[in-house]
């Protein structure tokens, strides 16, 4: 059977859409919105209908009818950690969106537009699939060093467990019945061990863990790090955080988060300290992935790279070398957001993953 979908992914300034037969993309748009039309609204929940009339507005434009859709899939938001799969908007999930249990971002949007939209279409179906709080970690992992601050499952899954799926399905396997070891590169840097479907461990993009980023420190040596918070230079934890996610890695070293200049400096310009600090940035992840072979106990059927900058040769041909002795390495570059969420939604309909209830 074939499926007509509408995907939803809301960031901050802009919601994504996009429109798929099955998993072919009819097409996509980013409907921006201004500053001042985002500042209107005090609570993020309140743009609902605001980016819903915009979304109608648009697939007006189109001479699409909400009611010639099979199901609407929207990027799942900060709520509260639950294994992987794909969830049906109910009652319960909507809530937790609205009410920011695990703290206010744009992406919380993405089920209460989608279970909205549904509704407007005749009660069709509304999903969500593999949101950023995806934890399935393996009670090991969790402790840190000390118990006031365990380690957190905060990772790209969305892109992570389409890849892991795609690569499986090239296979002719499961995902279930492998053991992966998948590294996003892009803004935020994760590594993880997928064993038999489930991200047993995974280094966190958000709170320092693991390797820097172009905008985030990843783990850094904590007698430095307490001293950087009482030098007075820093007045607030606000600030702090700022310093460590958002003017952190790749941008605190060289002053910008453009991974491409960073790469020509190094590459093509000769620039010592830029080819430093992006070898430094490759060695560490590569040290991640070599973790993470000590997670699987060195059982690893494939090392999958994806993330924009998994489209950079030298990154690829380096990571290459310093891991392939654990498995082969395979990249997938850029990332498609919107297309996991239509093969989240179709897995679903064609009976080969249950829906999760939240």
């Amino acid at each position: 059977m074939s499926y007509k979908i509408l995907t939803i992914n809301p960031g901050s300034t802009s919601t994504k859409i996009g429109v798929f037969q099955d998993e072919t993309l009819l097409y996509d748009v980013t409907l921006r919105h201004s500053t001042e039309e985002i500042a209107q609204y005090k609570e993020i929940y309140n743009q609902k209908d605001f980016r819903g009339e915009v979304i109608r507005k648009f697939l007006e434009e189109k001479n699409e009818e909400l009611s010639s859709f099979d199901v609407i899939v929207g990027r799942g938001g900060l709520l509260k950690p639950i294994p992987g799969g794909t969830y049906a908007t109910t009652p319960e999930l909507l809530e937790d969106l609205k009410n920011e249990v695990q703290g206010a971002h744009a992406s919380n949007l993405g089920g209460i537009l989608a279970a909205q939209l549904a509704k407007e279409a005749g009660g069709i179906p509304s999903f969500i699939v593999d949101p950023v709080v995806v934890d399935e970690l393996q009670e090991l992992a969790r402790l840190s060093g000390h118990p006031d601050m365990p380690r957190t499952s905060i990772f790209h899954a969305l892109n992570q467990k389409a890849i892991g799926k795609r690569y499986a399905k090239e296979v002719d396997k499961k995902y279930e019945e492998l053991n992966l070891i998948i590294a996003h590169l892009g803004g935020g840097v994760t590594v993880g061990a997928h064993k038999s479907g489930k991200v047993i461990d995974v280094f966190n993009a958000l709170d320092g863990d693991g390797a820097f980023s172009p905008e985030r420190t990843g783990g850094l040596p904590i007698g430095a790090l307490i001293k950087m918070c009482y030098s007075g230079k820093y007045a607030t934890a606000k600030d702090m955080i700022k310093a460590c996610v958002g003017q952190g890695g790749v941008t605190a070293y060289m002053g910008t988060n453009n991974m491409l200049d960073v790469e020509n400096a190094a590459l093509k310009d000769h620039d010592p300290k830029a080819k430093l600090v992006f070898d430094a940035f490759i060695y560490q992840v590569a040290k991640d992935i070599g973790s993470m072979a000590v997670v699987l106990e060195g059982k690893v059927d494939q090392i999958l790279i994806t993330g924009g900058i998994a489209y950079a040769p030298y990154v690829i041909e380096e990571l290459t070398r310093m891991t392939s002795f654990i498995a082969g390495v395979k990249a997938y570059p850029g990332e498609d957001e919107l297309l996991a969420l239509a093969q989240g939604a179709i897995r679903v309909l064609n009976k080969e993953e249950q829906v999760q209830q939240y």
